[in-house]
């Protein structure tokens, strides 16, 4: 994997993952402040979010990487294998 390939790998791990980690923890303010939505959180802790979903993103990111390298689950015949069913399902259709 190129370093442009894994930084996009890694943007869409971190990507996905924070808005799983955003929620984590948030409570509500019992009386919201004015101009405020009521389901805005008293202390969002966005950087300990953020720095959370960097360390999972890394670790995830890690074990894609080791995956590819060791080529113990191959990508490119993965895609070899469906263009070859792609070609079948059009040679089908006509």
């Amino acid at each position: 994997m190129g370093w442009v390939s894994g930084t996009a790998v890694f943007f869409m791990i971190w990507w996905t993952l924070i808005f799983c980690v955003l929620p984590w923890g948030n409570r509500m303010q019992d009386i919201p402040e004015g101009g405020q939505a009521g389901s805005a959180p008293i202390n969002p802790r966005i950087k300990e979010k953020f720095i959370a979903t960097t360390i999972v993103s890394v670790i995830v990111w890690v074990i894609i990487y080791a995956l590819i390298e060791s080529n113990l689950i191959s990508f490119h015949e993965m895609a070899k294998e469906l263009v070859k069913m792609d070609e079948a399902v059009t040679q089908n259709l006509k």
